[in-house]
């Protein structure tokens, strides 16, 4: 795994060379596209070079996509994510974060459950119904990578950021225990007793308000750790190394969510020491170092989704209810947002404008793949992954692509 590592964390850094130098493009977008190309090229010479070939299956086979993001990057990506996020600005936004990450989430799964459960039985393709919701479930949180990875790109305004970027952070944590609490109720299936709501309370419970307890904790714990030292750099920073890596792997064996906690512990150590104003050796070399892991991470992340699409096999049928589940997630996407938008009193005059932003800025990532790839022993496991990797690609290349354009036209 540390060899497979090692050679995409090569080409990550070659792609953003190039990136950098010629394409200008925003990186994410840049390096995916690179990497689909890469794909193509290699697949094509399979004839041609098949060692070559099987030495790239290997390569991606040996990364273990869904281990290497749930169990280690994110970790890194999340936390650095919250660490500028304005605790000040957020609160400002909490009913619409709350609102969009947990109601919204819920909306979501089950019209994007119930619509791509309709649209397999057309296509007469076998889907069931638990497993359709369970696409739902983890494909309708926005993924805080890849939002906030394109927003640095697109001039929108500061409120409209603070939404998109909030909700992002909580709702992949939401996400996750939906689809959980979904898994648990396909167990069960055939046997259903009055103890699965019970189950899937508990669950929420431990993982949601626990992760978010648990994160509160931790980033109390780094605050003071870190402002005792605060004269010693090079310690500052790894005592908030040792928050992540070491809490992250904790939230696992205590049964509470560690995307939550990252992005709380994150938010209060960022927060608490002004690490966005860059004004001491301190700050300036956490504000370095977070920001160096987060490209790097991001580089890597993006760079496996587009090289790890030739894990798939070509199905005509599959194809096209992607492409359907395209418009379905949209679709569920702007119900989601309007329902709970429409709860809130509002400064703007067109918020059908907002709306329509956060519709289109909703964008799926990793987080969506990773949780379909960890679906191997599920029947329904090929048609979720290959409907996910299609809603996740339009996702990033078209509407990371067009976003900023999207915001200039309805705000000129």
């Amino acid at each position: 795994m540390l060899q497979s590592f090692s050679i995409i964390f090569s080409i990550a850094a070659f792609f953003s060379f190039i990136n950098y130098k010629w394409l200008k493009m925003p990186a994410t977008i840049g390096l995916m596209i690179m990497s689909l190309c890469t794909v193509i090229i290699i697949t094509l010479s399979k004839s041609i070079v098949p060692n070559f070939y099987e030495f790239f299956c290997d390569i991606v086979a040996n990364s273990d996509f869904k281990t290497l993001l749930l169990d280690g990057i994110l970790s890194f990506l999340l936390f650095a994510g919250a660490l500028h996020v304005n605790i000040e600005e957020l609160t400002k936004e909490k009913w619409s974060v709350i609102l969009f990450a947990t109601l919204g989430v819920l909306i979501s799964t089950f019209l994007v459950g119930g619509l791509t459960f309709g649209a397999a039985r057309l296509l007469h393709i076998e889907l069931p119904l638990l497993h359709a919701l369970l696409f739902g479930a983890l494909i309708s949180p926005t993924d805080p990578i890849a939002v906030m990875a394109i927003l640095k790109k697109a001039n929108i305004a500061k409120s409209l950021g603070i939404k998109i970027e909030g909700e992002s952070l909580f709702n992949d944590g939401i996400g996750v225990v939906v689809f959980s609490g979904i898994l648990i109720l396909i167990s069960m299936e055939g046997n259903l007793e009055g103890s699965v709501g019970a189950e899937i309370g508990k669950l929420f419970m431990e993982e949601a308000i626990g992760g978010i307890v648990y994160g509160i904790v931790l980033g109390f714990i780094g605050y003071h750790s870190i402002k005792s030292v605060e004269e010693n750099p090079q310690l500052s920073v790894m005592i908030s190394l040792a928050i992540v890596m070491g809490g992250y792997s904790l939230a696992s064996l205590i049964h509470v969510s560690g995307p939550l906690a990252m992005v709380v512990a994150g938010m209060i150590i960022g927060n608490k020491l002004n690490v966005a104003t860059n004004k001491g050796s301190t700050r300036k070399l956490m504000n370095d170092l977070w920001e160096v892991l987060d490209d790097i991470f991001n580089g890597i992340l993006f760079v496996l989704i587009g090289l790890a699409i030739h894990l798939l096999k070509f199905d005509t049928g599959n194809l096209i209810l992607g492409f359907i589940a395209i418009v379905i997630v949209l679709f569920s996407r702007f119900i989601s947002v309007l329902l709970p938008y429409s709860l809130l009193k509002h400064k703007e005059t067109s918020p059908i404008k907002t709306v329509t932003i956060l519709t289109w800025g909703g964008l799926r990532g990793g987080i969506s793949l990773a949780l379909a790839l960890s679906l191997a022993d599920n029947p329904s496991a090929e048609v979720i992954l290959y409907i996910t990797y299609v809603v996740v690609f339009f996702s990033i290349l078209v509407q990371g692509l067009s976003i900023g354009k999207l915001v200039k036209k309805l705000y000129p």
